[in-house]
């Protein structure tokens, strides 16, 4: 647990929708995570070997505990083809309390 956190939001962006499909249906599977949103057509912009770029990707936005944090984020990392991919995960400190058992009921590991 994270100071008290039990939930988070993982946000990942991939290349393209294979990759963030893959990866959203495998953490679910696995009950790494209980859903997993894409959302197409993000624009990104950074930094990159002291170059500005910038390409158009997919985000994906996971809902996960802190539990399965660590086995997620492998997950996403043995799976990703960037070198250095994306995976900040945010603190849920509140949300519907129901909805965060079904977060947590269906991330259990048996």
């Amino acid at each position: 647990m994270i100071n008290d956190v039990t939930h988070l939001l993982v946000l990942s962006t991939c290349p393209g929708s294979i990759t963030a499909k893959n990866i959203a249906q495998r953490v679910v599977e696995e009950k790494l995570a209980a859903c997993c949103n894409i959302i197409a057509d993000v624009q990104s912009h950074f930094r990159w070997v002291n170059k500005v770029d910038n390409a158009n990707e997919y985000l994906l936005i996971i809902k996960t505990t802190t539990e399965a944090y660590a086995a997620l984020e492998e997950r996403i990392k043995a799976m990703h083809p960037y070198e250095l991919p994306e995976i900040i995960a945010v603190p849920i400190h509140t949300g519907l309390h129901g909805y965060l058992d079904w977060v947590t009921n269906n991330t259990k590991q048996q």
